[in-house]
């Protein structure tokens, strides 16, 4: 084999790794996280975010009540965001888009 050939080979089973290891994480991670509304800044939400919305990326204002994020287990109802509001397990009436 030359050179390039084998550094392509090299590159390709790096990759198909770390594509396996990441393919993997979510579901392994998945039963550590919790669903956190009021959070997350426009377009940034994880899946649905209520009313007017399909899946992730559509929240419409920065910490968007019926908006959520997946984070850590426990950490949710300690996160503050601008104007000392801070996140819930439970959809929020705050912040909906006009």
């Amino acid at each position: 084999m030359t050179t390039p050939v084998k550094t392509t080979a090299f590159a390709a089973a790096i990759t198909a790794a770390l594509a396996m290891t990441a393919a993997n994480a979510p579901a392994q991670a998945a039963d550590d996280m919790e669903k956190c509304y009021g959070v997350a800044k426009a377009g940034q939400n994880d899946c649905k975010a209520g009313a007017g919305t399909s899946c992730a990326g559509t929240s419409k204002v920065d910490y968007q009540g019926n908006a959520w994020k997946a984070v850590p287990k426990g950490s949710c109802t300690a996160m503050m965001v601008e104007g000392d509001r801070k996140g819930s397990l439970e959809p929020l009436e705050r912040d909906m888009p006009a």
